[in-house]
Order: C-alpha cells, then structure tokens, then sequence
C-alpha cells in the first residue's frame, strides 16, 4: 500500500486521541471513534451495495467501488466536526453570559472568566467541549497567562468565527480600557443574536434536509419497485458496455445533485 492511501486512510478515518489532547484540540480535525468507525463502515457497505445492485447487477461493481469507503468516512467525519463546532458555539454563547454577569457582580475579568466554568459545569457537566476549553482558562490564568492570548488560542483552534470576533473585541477593549463589562455586553448581545439567527436557520432548513433525503432515496426506490413489479424491464442496461456507460453516467449525476444539495442546504460555524 503506497503512502498516499495510508496518508488518505489516516485523514479520512481521523487519528485517535486521548482525553488529555482533546483538551486543547484543533476544532477543525476530528478522530473517529471505534464505534463511529463500525457504524460508518456498515452504512457505506449498504450504500455501495445497493448502488452496484441498482446501477450495475455486478459483485465486481461492489469490489470496484468499495475504495470510495474512504471518502464516505471522510464526508461524515466533516458531518461530525460541523456538529462539534456547532455545539461548542453554543455553549460558548453561554460561557459569554456567565462572564458579563461576573463582571456586573464586580468581579474582575479573570475572576469572572474563572466563575464560568463552574456555571457551564451545572449547565452541561464537565466532560462538554466548552466546560473543558473553560478548565483551560482558569488553569491557564493560575499558571500566569495572559487572559487575552488564551481567548486568542481557543479562537484559533475552534475556527469558529463568533469565537475569534469576541477574541478579537475582548483583546482590543482590555488594551485601550474603558467600560469593558459595557463593551463585552453589546459583542456578547451581537453574536448570541447571531447564534439565534442560525439556529432558526437551521430549524428552517431541517425540513428541506428531510425533503432531500426523502428525494435522495427516490430514484433508488422507483428503479427497485419497477424491477420488483417488472422483472427484466431495465436488463438491456446491465451486462453491456452501452448500458454501463448510461448507468455511470447516471450515477455520476445522481452523486453530483447529492453534493449540490448538501452544499445549498449547509450552514457553517
């Protein structure tokens, strides 16, 4: 096995890490667990069965195509960063709201920085995303670092945009002074109505994924019904080199209107 598909394998299957690495994790990698890696490996077999079924009648259709396994590993483990990013955005929301409630309170901004973490602990336990990144903080803070470098270095790390542009404000409003609890008040309000505005994104859109998917499997499912109901009506597409090519050429739109839909109905973080 050369070492670009050992180099592909490891991308696409993500590399395993410990609780202690995840802790200062880059957001925008993910390793897949054992269990996701079964899971995943299931579906995509079923879905390389049917589509050699479909397309082609061939068990060396399903032997060709199994490579694209990889890829399916790839594209879902994309699925699960988007939905890690999401839910740290919004637990991040709430580490915002516990931090300008502590400096109202009259804490310092450290202080207030390390009271959050016991309120994201009561909200979400201590083995969430953003509960851990707050532990980071308030261990950080002990050790002497600077407040702004580590907003600074969790912004870098989540690549989520509301999360470096509170970074950025708390940075600039810490060094020039000010009614900072006031500053971090309005940017907080700003990005949880950001937040807000995506999640009704979302909701919105959740119906039209469910209309994607139900159109996903239509095609598949007319061609199964008919060949059920007709026996031999599609046979003169199969086992001839005019029909593999229609039936690629089939399949080569059917994937590309799949991407395009998940494209459009996709919402980043």
């Amino acid at each position: 096995m050369s070492e670009k598909i050992r180099s592909y394998i490891r991308k696409s299957l993500g590399r395993q890490v410990s609780d202690s690495e995840d802790k200062g994790c880059d957001y925008d990698e993910y390793s897949l667990q054992k269990k996701e890696i079964i899971v995943f490996a299931v579906q995509g077999l079923v879905i390389m069965s049917v589509i050699s079924y479909v397309f082609y009648r061939s068990a060396v259709a399903l032997i060709i195509l199994l490579p694209l396994i990889f890829p399916f590993f790839d594209y879902k483990r994309k699925k699960c960063i988007t939905e890690r990013k999401q839910k740290l955005t919004l637990q991040f929301r709430e580490m915002m709201h516990s931090v300008i409630a502590g400096l109202q309170a009259g804490y310092s901004v450290e202080h207030a920085f390390e009271h959050s973490y016991d309120d994201l602990v009561l909200l979400y336990g201590k083995n969430e995303l953003m509960p851990k990144e707050a532990e980071n903080i308030k261990r950080g803070l002990r050790n002497n670092r600077n407040l702004e470098d580590l907003l600074t270095d969790l912004a870098e790390r989540s690549h989520v945009k509301d999360i470096n542009d509170f970074s950025e404000v708390f940075r600039i409003a810490k060094r020039s002074g000010g009614n900072l609890p006031g500053i971090l008040d309005d940017t907080a309000q700003t990005i949880s109505n950001k937040i807000d505005v995506k999640r009704d994104i979302a909701t919105i859109v959740a119906a039209k994924k469910m209309e994607q998917r139900i159109m996903d499997v239509v095609p598949v499912g007319i061609i199964l019904y008919i060949d059920a109901t007709s026996p031999g009506f599609f046979e003169p597409l199969y086992h001839n080199l005019t029909g593999e090519v229609l039936m690629t050429a089939m399949l080569a739109i059917y994937i590309t209107a799949f991407l395009i839909a998940e494209k459009i109905l996709e919402i980043s973080y």
